[in-house]
């Protein structure tokens, strides 16, 4: 039997974690659409400049992780990876909702559910990931990434921030 004096709460909490639900799936709604943008409107290898001499659109696929890291393992790095994402997603969703985490940790929480579960799409329905934001100067080239890859370094980067915040 449900106690009525603790209604209003348990209303309050799925509102305090909702919101940061919603942030997240607006991540996987932008990072997919952007996505859905680049890979119909780019050839594959295709390189559009945007800032010449510092920034490009591109269209290239990875396989691995992020920085292509494993990309030539051979497969299994598809099933790792998602599998890793789906365990660390869980685990940060877990804690917001049970409202362990501060304000920022949930930011930071949600921006990389957000931007996991927006890479594990890719991998899941193309066999890898799909990015195009290529960051270059002269003939040094930092590695291609997309939208869901740039919410995840911001949420570990907000992470590493609210833990120095902590007393």
């Amino acid at each position: 039997m449900h106690d009525l004096a603790s209604a209003p709460v348990m209303r309050a909490e799925k509102g305090r974690w909702l919101r940061w639900l919603l942030v997240a799936v607006a991540i996987i709604v932008v990072d997919q659409w952007s996505k859905i943008y680049f890979n119909g409107h780019y050839q594959f290898g295709e390189v559009r400049p945007v800032v010449p001499g510092f920034f490009n659109f591109t269209l290239l696929y990875n396989p691995g992780a992020a920085f292509s890291f494993l990309a030539g393992a051979g497969g299994w790095q598809k099933h790792f990876f998602t599998l890793l994402a789906f365990g660390v997603s869980s685990w940060l969703a877990w804690n917001v909702v049970k409202g362990r985490f501060s304000e920022m940790m949930n930011l930071a929480a949600a921006f990389i559910v957000g931007g996991a579960l927006g890479n594990v799409i890719d991998r899941l329905v193309h066999g890898h990931v799909i990015d195009f934001i290529q960051l270059y100067y002269r003939d040094w080239y930092y590695p291609a990434f997309n939208l869901a890859d740039s919410f995840i370094c911001v949420g570990a980067v907000l992470m590493v921030i609210d833990s120095f915040r902590k007393p």
